[in-house]
């Protein structure tokens, strides 16, 4: 791989431990994918923040790397083990969270700020069409590809923290025009009626397709918070992090339906549900927000929750970035939410935190988080979020 004088230099340590580590990292990927070059990235986005993930040995590397390395482009983290502020609410423990605030004092020392969120394009960190960036969280990253038309390979956390300290990503993969082209056409003739039939639809999508690039066709409209949902789901299940949506999504005029093609029928959406919803009634968690609530669906919940009570038995929590907690502070959502019963979740999600042995099932609108939930040991029911909350409310999925 070409190297410049100056990333010759970083490589060698001149700019420090941290830069030259950074490009160890960055020349290996490059070496092995076969990337001619280094280019330059707008932003990062780091995954691998939650202590449940990390261990004393990622809390290790991350304190050598803070000792002297500062980042170079926007850096935004992904969510944590916990709610910065308001652990204890959740039933986080005081050693876990003395553990994971060691892990945000280290990213905190690089210069990266401390969003914790899978919707990093909600809080600020919105790169442009055709932007070269380095995102590591699966979801964002399709996001990124997909409906921004930004370009990103899926990172590992080493890899995108790399980037961040030395503003620059191996060039292939995603970042090359020809490998982002479609391979397969998917012909969407189910009837999506609930928003939790966009999780259902990646699912299905996701399995059939497997690791090819999709181009969809058969959707006439879908707005913020759906392809957000389909974005985590279609990556969770099977495709690469990039899709095509005819009419919807940025590049899908510049291609043809591919050749091989599959259907999506309502059949095909009705076993996903099969396929992801346990046998089992009693629920006592409900968690709302994988990816991260935006403030549009947090409004929704609290006009669903008003003059309402969740169930005694019901842990119920909203998963959003501290931003939109914010906002959702301004509007009076939080004081409805709250007085229902209802808990915030910020700066975290029920895909990092620390839950296992904690619930037996959990209802949510997230075909991801029910995903991650099951190995957490839990049973899952994926459904609207009308349906949610009514289990929320009554104890039980009806």
């Amino acid at each position: 791989m070409y190297l410049t004088k100056e990333e010759e230099r970083m490589l060698d340590g001149e700019e420090g431990y941290a830069v030259k580590k950074s490009m160890e990292i960055l020349v290996a990927l490059g070496n092995i994918y076969g990337a001619e070059k280094l280019i330059r990235v707008g932003s990062v986005q780091v995954a691998g923040v939650s202590y449940h993930n990390l261990g004393d040995a990622g809390l290790e590397f991350l304190n050598e790397l803070a000792k002297d390395g500062k980042v170079r482009v926007l850096t935004t983290l992904n969510p944590a083990g916990m709610d910065l502020e308001d652990w204890k609410k959740l039933g986080i423990s005081e050693e876990f969270a003395e553990k994971q605030n060691l892990v945000i004092d280290a990213f905190r020392k690089m210069g990266i700020i401390i969003s914790c969120t899978c919707t990093p394009y909600l809080i600020g960190n919105l790169p442009r069409y055709g932007e070269h960036i380095a995102w590591s969280e699966s979801s964002a990253v399709t996001f990124a590809n997909s409906v921004i038309g930004a370009k990103t390979n899926r990172e590992g956390g080493p890899s995108a923290l790399a980037a961040a300290f030395v503003g620059k990503t191996p060039y292939y993969g995603l970042h090359l025009e020809e490998n982002r082209v479609p391979d397969i056409h998917v012909d969407v003739r189910a009837s999506l009626k609930k928003f939790s039939d966009w999780g259902a639809l990646g699912y299905c999508i996701g399995k059939k397709v497997e690791n090819k690039i999709p181009y969809i066709t058969g959707i006439e409209a879908a707005d913020l918070d759906e392809l957000k949902s389909f974005c985590a789901s279609v990556v969770t299940y099977g495709s690469k992090p990039l899709f095509y949506m005819k009419g919807i999504t940025p590049g899908s005029e510049k291609h043809q339906p591919p050749k091989e093609q599959v259907t999506i029928e309502d059949k095909d959406i009705k076993e996903a549900y099969e396929s992801i919803n346990d046998d089992v009634e009693v629920i006592d968690f409900v968690c709302i927000g994988c990816p991260h609530s935006s403030i549009k669906e947090i409004a929704e919940i609290a006009r669903l929750l008003r003059d309402k009570k969740i169930s005694p038995n019901i842990e119920f929590w909203v998963a959003t970035s501290r931003s939109m907690k914010q906002l959702a502070d301004e509007r009076s959502y939080t004081k409805i939410i709250e007085k229902a019963g209802g808990k915030f979740a910020c700066d975290t999600c029920m895909a990092v935190a620390p839950l296992k042995g904690r619930f037996r099932s959990v209802a949510t609108t997230s075909a991801k988080g029910c995903y991650y939930s099951r190995h957490n040991d839990m049973k899952t029911k994926l459904g609207s979020l009308e349906e949610c909350i009514e289990a929320a409310v009554r104890g039980r999925w009806s």
